[in-house]
Formats: C-alpha cells, sequence, structure tokens
C-alpha cells in the first residue's frame, strides 16, 4: 500500500513516515500543497494523510482541486483546529475523514485502513439538464462554464428539478423537499425563491428553463432552456 503525506511540519513528517513504514506502508513526503497536489494526480495511491495548513496551497483547497480533476483517492485530513466548521469545510470540500491534532498515530492507523478498505469514492454523478449543472457533493451550480452561486433554498429547488427533469413539480412537493413543516402549503415562499432563482440560471443568461404551469406548479424543461434562448 502506497501512502501520500503531505505535511510541512518536519517533525510531524518524520513521524508519520516512521509510523506508517513500520505499519506496512509505502511512504512519500510532500512538504507543501502545490507539490502534493502535483504528486497526487501524477502517482496512484491508497491513499494520501493531508494537512490543512500548508505553504502554497491550504489542504481544504489541494482536496477540491483532486476531486475537480477526478482524483477520487482517499483523503485523510490532520488539523490542529477542532472546530465543527473547520471540519465541515475539509468534508464538504471532498475529504474522506477528518482528524484532529495531536492523535495517537493507532488511530490514524485505523482511520487509513477503513478508507483503503472501501478504496476510491466513485465520481458522484452530477444532475444536467442541457448546460445546467449541479455538483450535489461540493452543492455546486453552473451553466455552461460559468458558475452561479445559490442560497440553500435555491439550490434545494434546483436540485430537486434537476433529479427530475420535465416532471412538473407541485408547490406541495417542493415544500416538502426544501422546507420543514413550520410552513404552510398555502404559503407564498416557494414562489419567491422560484423567482430568485429564476433571475439567476435563466435570465442572466437568456433562456427559460422554469416554466411555470398554471394551476399546479413548475416544470424544469429536459434541455435547460437552451433551444429557447434568446440571442445575445
Amino acid at each position: 500500500m502506497r501512502v501520500l503525506v503531505v505535511e510541512d511540519e518536519p517533525k510531524m513528517a518524520g513521524l508519520l513516515r516512521r509510523g506508517l513504514a513500520e505499519e506496512g506502508y509505502a511512504v512519500d513526503i510532500s512538504a507543501d500543497g502545490r507539490d502534493g497536489f502535483g504528486a497526487a494526480v501524477s502517482r496512484a495511491y491508497d491513499a494520501v494523510v493531508l494537512d490543512v495548513m500548508l505553504p502554497e496551497l491550504s489542504g481544504f483547497e489541494v482536496c477540491r482541486q483532486l476531486r475537480g480533476n477526478d482524483v477520487w483517492v482517499p483523503v485523510l485530513m490532520l488539523t490542529a483546529r477542532d472546530g465543527v466548521d473547520d471540519r465541515i469545510t475539509g468534508l464538504d470540500g471532498g475529504a474522506d475523514d477528518y482528524l484532529t491534532k495531536p492523535f495517537h498515530l493507532k488511530e490514524l492507523f485505523a482511520r487509513l485502513r477503513a478508507l483503503t478498505r472501501r478504496g476510491p469514492v466513485p465520481r458522484p454523478v452530477k444532475l444536467t439538464a442541457g448546460d445546467l449543472r449541479v455538483d450535489p457533493t461540493s452543492r455546486r451550480c453552473w451553466r455552461g462554464e460559468a458558475e452561479v452561486v445559490l442560497t440553500t433554498k435555491e439550490y434545494a429547488l434546483l436540485e430537486a428539478f434537476l433529479r427530475r427533469p420535465g416532471a412538473v413539480l407541485t408547490r406541495e412537493v417542493l415544500l416538502e423537499h426544501c422546507w420543514d413543516f413550520a410552513f404552510e402549503s398555502r404559503s407564498n415562499v416557494v414562489d419567491v425563491h422560484i423567482r430568485a432563482l429564476r433571475e439567476k440560471i435563466d435570465r442572466r443568461f437568456g433562456v427559460t428553463s422554469l416554466e411555470t404551469v398554471r394551476g399546479t406548479g413548475y416544470r424544469l424543461r429536459a434541455d435547460g432552456g437552451r433551444a429557447n434562448a434568446r440571442p445575445r
């Protein structure tokens, strides 16, 4: 088993190299994020142990770029910061597990064994309609090559439509999918958020993909609206 350790602190890197070697791993060391990214995309590793605080590129950015380049090797992130927001950032960026310093080497070994048993994570399926697409893992959205920044509720609505392109979704279905039970089905909250979503994914690009079905609800065109795009 070959493991890449991306760690800029020499004592920690040496400790990890020795410990992993004693466990039978072949170990490569990178001392900064840019070098670690280059190593991970150019060689086949069974796992990557990735520190968060790195020169050149942070561990968060390294992980995000790996996933963006379809490198799905298991990633175990290390950090001296134990805040919930940091853990969420790492996991949302594509990390598979997260270990806070200081830690016991035995725990790191156990987590690596679990990750390598599972093997590379398959690429998550992107949801698409024409040139409109979202990535459920990162919760990001694009129209063509342009990224569209959505609020949490706007993203939830769009994902609901993209999971059933061409189907009519009632306001009740959208409320159930995107809101908690505090909202009444007669509320206009869906219509308000649909208008905001249209501004971002349609009007900005001169297309109409989100259609109103009178008396029923809304539908996302399966072609993403490009077939009826206005000349720009």
